[in-house]
């Protein structure tokens, strides 16, 4: 048995750290890597590209709406167009980074609020989809699982992985439970474990309402920016590998 253990990371810029990049890197096997507009600078993507490729983890851009104030996550209304080129600048400038590292960029997966609207919102999705086919229909798409993005980028021909989150708790509907919610993200490592688990074996998740919904993924996320996230991911990362959870990326 094998999952992907994935972690937003880059997301420092200027004078501000966000995140324990080097301590994470190890213990992950994907990365997704900001791209400047809700977090990260051309200084930090290059740095985290680099020890990306010294622990050999798969690379992806992490784009966001251009919010470095609200960290993407605060909803936006924008054109088809704009969004097409929001994923081209961001996604094109971090594989300029890749490649000039002699790397090569493996995914995408969209930030906070992008993602979140798009996974409920099939014309945002599909704009996205396009977009990043333009740019290398080789790229894996990452995306909520059951979400519009999964479907268009399914209906696009792009390989698609669903991903479900460990530090996040889940609402009926499927979709995560909002960040003002004080019970939204898990930080006890024990609780992330048990829900990575039921995920893993049972293909479902205990949502905040305490009603149990099926949910398939082959890709798990732990944020970088939870305020536990080294302490998680290594506690995770210990007990997985005991039960011969093999993590590992998605084959392309």
């Amino acid at each position: 048995m094998q999952i992907d253990l994935n972690c937003d990371l880059g997301e420092s810029y200027g004078i501000y750290k966000i995140g324990s990049d080097q301590a994470m890197m190890p213990l992950v096997s994907s990365v997704n890597i900001a791209c400047g507009f809700h977090g990260g600078d051309p200084n930090t993507m290059a740095e985290t590209v680099e020890i990306a490729l010294q622990y050999g983890k798969a690379m992806g851009a992490h784009p966001g709406y251009q919010d470095l104030n609200g960290f993407g996550r605060r909803n936006m209304d924008i054109k088809a167009t704009e969004v097409s080129n929001l994923i081209t600048y961001q996604v094109g400038a971090l594989e300029a980074f890749v490649r000039s590292a002699g790397g090569k960029l493996r995914h995408v997966k969209p930030h906070g609020a992008l993602y979140n609207q798009a996974a409920v919102d099939f014309t945002l999705a599909d704009a996205i989809v396009r977009a990043i086919k333009k740019l290398n229909p080789q790229l894996i798409l990452y995306g909520l699982s059951g979400s519009e993005l999964c479907k268009a980028g399914k209906q696009q021909g792009l390989k698609v992985v669903q991903e479900a989150f460990i530090d996040r708790r889940y609402k009926e509907d499927g979709t995560l439970t909002p960040r003002d919610h004080d019970q939204a993200v898990i930080h006890d490592p024990e609780e992330a474990l048990q829900q990575a688990l039921s995920i893993i074996e049972n293909k479902a998740v205990q949502t905040i309402e305490g009603i149990w919904i099926p949910l398939e993924a082959e890709s798990l996320c732990l944020h970088g920016d939870n305020i536990k996230a080294v302490d998680l991911a290594e506690f995770l990362h210990r007990k997985l590998l005991e039960k011969n959870i093999m993590i590992l990326p998605p084959s392309i």
